[in-house]
């Protein structure tokens, strides 16, 4: 189930909506609870024992880290249950990937028959953990309390509004809120609109797209225009696709009562590859430099050991991303070159660029590093860049003109203005004219309408993020 679905919208959520309103404060993470892990379930219940194994680990070493003295009992405990953790993520993450490539030639060679069942990479697990390592982590830094109610921090860990693809929510985030929140008019408008905002990005521009980015990255030889319009299409589509969840998920929370992080920050307007970092997945960002970067040493070694620890992070971001590819590993092996590269420049009296030369050279390698983030495999990658270069001819392709239609041309052009509305909004008055007010007001109401019209019309579609 995703939250852009009619069965969300129409069973699932006004069932648990009811059941929360209803339920006495004191019982409501008990209500979350329930109402999440079955969110969780509907995909596959067999599942299930990865969510809560997770968080059973977490919230026993918690209590562990709040009854152990000794530093080194301390931090015994700690990397035992990060490393499980990790270890269950990693397992089934790469594991088809380490018996594809190292174990089954090895058996072959040996003149064995290797009988390997495919790993079903169970969904939200790469955020579920990083949820449950923040946590374990700041326990034992001290910087939160203990969590003594394994209601309450099952809530937490489980919770439906941004369980699949974040935003990434610490415990900190929401500590205070566990134990009283609000649930009122107020927020629950707020937080409605939120969301039908979210879904409106998810479904008018992301999935409207979709079909076409599909197409193109199927060709076997794109031509120059082919490649072009479904890497600036992908661009688009992931962006709305992931921003949207995110902003669901925030508006969700805020319905009951939780505060989320923001995820995103208008990333394409950058005007260098740190901003776009500042901007695009925050929480995933934030979350890599205080849990990663600062404790390797930051900024605070040496030139060198810095822009190790700067490559390493984002290597280990690719990693996080991809499974079964090296596309994800060589994608953050480029932004992690890209980002040496401006330190190198900054730090070395490299002459300032101008604006519209940066925001060129930043979103020319951004969209471009895009390609082989989407591509299925390497060969598929190269394929598009070769076509990207105009190896394969320039015209559009039949396949990709009979797949084309005047909606794609609407959500793109949709998609841009949306993606660059802070250099439109300091390009328009600040006083919107009386007559358009209603508009501005009821917007995020008829793109819900329009979207749920969309939805029924074509079905919902996963999000890019879903199985991750």
């Amino acid at each position: 189930m995703v939250f852009a679905s009619l069965e969300f919208l129409t069973l699932f959520f006004p069932l648990f909506l009811i059941a929360y309103a209803l339920s006495p404060s004191r019982w409501r993470n008990l209500t979350l609870l329930v109402f999440s892990w079955a969110f969780y379930g509907w995909w596959d219940p067999s599942f299930l024992w990865v969510l809560v194994g997770v968080t059973s680990v977490a919230f026993a070493s918690g209590l562990l880290l709040g009854h152990v003295s000794s530093q080194s009992g301390r931090r015994l405990v700690m990397a035992l249950a990060v490393t499980s953790m990790v270890g269950l993520l990693a397992f089934y993450k790469y594991g088809n990937l380490v018996v594809e490539l190292l174990v089954g030639p090895v058996v072959t060679a040996s003149g064995g028959n290797l009988v390997w069942e495919r790993l079903i990479l169970p969904i939200g697990i790469s955020f579920i953990v990083l949820q449950s390592v923040s946590y374990v982590v700041d326990v034992y830094w001290r910087t939160v309390q203990v969590e003594r109610d394994f209601i309450g921090f099952a809530a937490y860990q489980a919770m439906f509004s941004q369980l699949i693809a974040g935003p990434i929510v610490r415990y900190s985030h929401v500590e205070h809120e566990l134990h009283s929140r609000p649930f009122d008019v107020l927020h629950v408008s707020d937080g409605l609109r939120y969301f039908m905002v979210g879904l409106s990005m998810k479904v008018i521009v992301a999935d409207t797209l979709a079909p076409l980015v599909n197409a193109c990255y199927a060709l076997p030889m794109p031509t120059l225009a082919d490649a072009w319009l479904g890497t600036f299409a992908y661009s688009l589509q992931l962006f709305f696709d992931f921003a949207g969840y995110s902003v669901m998920g925030i508006g969700l929370g805020q319905m009951l009562g939780f505060k989320f992080p923001e995820n995103f920050d208008f990333p394409y307007v950058s005007l260098s590859i740190q901003e776009f970092w500042r901007r695009w997945h925050m929480t995933l960002g934030t979350w890599l430099r205080d849990y990663l970067y600062v404790p390797l040493g930051g900024n605070r070694v040496g030139p060198r050991r810095a822009y190790l620890n700067l490559m390493l992070i984002m290597v280990i971001s690719g990693l996080w991303h991809g499974a079964d590819s090296f596309n994800f590993v060589i994608w953050g092996v480029l932004h992690g070159l890209a980002m040496l590269l401006q330190r190198f420049w900054s730090r070395n009296g490299g002459p300032d660029v101008p604006k519209v030369l940066s925001w060129l050279l930043t979103m020319g390698f951004v969209i471009s590093a895009w390609t082989i983030f989407r591509a299925q495999d390497l060969a598929a990658a190269w394929a598009m860049y070769m076509g990207q270069w105009g190896f394969h001819g320039v015209p559009l392709s039949a396949e990709i003109a009979h797949v084309l239609r005047p909606v794609h041309g609407w959500a793109f052009l949709l998609g841009c203005f949306w993606a660059t509305w802070p250099w439109w909004r300091s390009r328009v008055t600040a006083h919107t004219p009386t007559v358009l007010q209603p508009v501005v007001y009821f917007w995020p109401l008829l793109a819900a309408l329009m979207s749920v019209a969309l939805m029924a019309s074509r079905g919902a579609t996963p999000f890019l993020y879903f199985q991750f």
